[in-house]
């Protein structure tokens, strides 16, 4: 991973007085609520916090995932998931879903007024009830003995997620649901044998998202990003704790 990692980036930074707008991803949102030090070293000087490694195999289920449910997208129907959970839906025909889809270099977007930043946010899928209002669906894989939930104080991320989504797609205009869905994938692992096959079980979670919080909190991260001063780091951030421990031996 280091021929990829540049720990003194000059491009892709915050510029106030800069014509050309910078886009401030869902992810980028979120790694201001967990450490705004962090959020501003990567965004407005350069420094971010070296990248994890790929996960290939959760890369993998997404695709097949997409794959499955554009086949029901273009015939209209239901996934089979879809009927067993009891969902009044399908998943949607738009001519905007690739874009939405590619979080790198479209996603769905909003600019905030009186800025140059646009906040971006590349969903999985998005399906349709018969009130004609856009339902968000996140694709997730995992393998783990126990059930899948979203119980977890570390899944606050994966619920923050959906609602810059649910608040992003209002934004543009969009009749949004408040349910949102988890299509959620656990690897089997008590197989007796792998015989070159992983089998997942896969479930529907339904979660009742509130974007309240995220334009003020947008607003606070572009104020961050305004400053001339390096922010507090996040109460719980192992980044920084890293770097304080390391500083007791450099000195």
């Amino acid at each position: 991973m280091s021929q990829y990692y540049n720990p003194n980036r000059k491009r892709n930074l915050y510029d106030s007085n800069s014509a050309e707008l910078f886009r401030l991803s869902r992810s980028k949102i979120d790694l201001f609520l967990n450490c705004p030090r962090c959020f501003y070293l990567d965004r407005k000087l350069g420094v971010a916090q070296p990248p994890g490694y790929p996960f290939s195999l959760n890369s993998a289920v997404d695709k097949l995932l997409k794959k499955e449910f554009d086949i029901h997208r273009a015939k209209g129907t239901k996934h089979p998931l879809m009927a067993r959970y009891g969902i009044d839906a399908i998943p949607l025909t738009h001519e905007k879903i690739d874009e939405w889809r590619d979080s790198m270099r479209r996603g769905i977007t909003v600019q905030i007024h009186g800025s140059n930043v646009v906040v971006t946010g590349g969903i999985d899928d998005v399906w349709i009830n018969p009130q004609e209002e856009f339902i968000i669906v996140d694709y997730k894989a995992t393998s783990k003995e126990t059930e899948v939930t979203l119980d977890a104080d570390w899944q606050i991320g994966y619920k923050r997620q959906m609602e810059i989504y649910q608040w992003l797609f209002r934004q543009n205009g969009y009749k949004v649901s408040p349910t949102g869905y988890f299509v959620y994938c656990n690897g089997d692992a008590d197989k007796e044998a792998f015989d070159a096959k992983l089998e997942f079980d896969i479930k529907i979670l339904l979660y009742i998202g509130n974007s309240d919080w995220v334009e003020q909190t947008i607003l606070d991260a572009i104020k961050c990003l305004q400053s001339d001063n390096l922010p507090l780091s996040g109460q719980d951030c192992d980044f920084c704790k890293y770097r304080e421990a390391v500083k007791q031996f450099e000195k």
